[in-house]
């Protein structure tokens, strides 16, 4: 005796199995869909006047140390906001000559690490390192506050976890230097 599901399959009916996987395909195609959508409205809102206005913020000289990495890699920025790179190296949003150019990229080596680190992968109390661009040793902790902590220096974290297409963007209220390029900075 033939079961009524092999009957009507037999007849031409629709295979249970084959339905279930259009359905599947159908679901999973418009959730990639609606992802890459949203992923391009935050690369685009990049440039967002909430991110650049106040001072505080990425602003022209952050955006043009973040044009300075590789969009198709993962990348982990400790960028200085626009007032640390004022207060601390005398760069203003005004200043994009070739010497200034030549510290940003300075700025990019010690600040960047060659994979994303977002402020969750950061636990409490405990420190992990990561050598930088330029092989600088970057120790990053966080304090009970959740502030993050680069090399015994305490930044207050004005933005965390900004993409940036592959990269993460962690907006910091100070500039990581080694002592060589700090005394230079002072100097000038």
């Amino acid at each position: 005796m033939i079961s009524p599901l092999k009957q009507k399959m037999k007849r031409g009916g629709q295979d249970p199995i084959k339905f279930l996987c259009v359905v599947v395909s159908v679901a999973c195609t418009l959730v990639l869909c609606l992802s890459v959508l949203k992923l391009n409205e935050i690369a685009v809102g990049s440039s967002d006047s909430s991110l650049t206005a106040g001072g505080g913020g990425i602003g022209k000289l952050g955006q043009t140390v973040i044009g300075m990495l590789p969009q198709d890699l993962g990348f982990t920025l400790f960028l200085p906001s626009e007032k640390a790179l004022e207060r601390d190296l005398g760069l203003g949003p005004s200043d994009l000559g070739n010497d200034t150019y030549a510290i940003l990229t300075r700025v990019l080596g010690f600040s960047a690490v060659p994979r994303r680190i977002y402020i969750d992968d950061v636990q409490p109390g405990k420190e992990i390192d990561y050598d930088s661009i330029s092989g600088y040793t970057l120790y990053i902790s966080k304090d009970s506050e959740g502030s993050l902590i680069v090399n015994s220096r305490i930044f207050a974290t004005e933005m965390v976890d900004l993409p940036r297409g592959n990269i993460v963007v962690h907006v910091m209220d100070g500039v990581i230097m080694d002592s060589e390029f700090q005394l230079s900075a002072q100097d000038d």
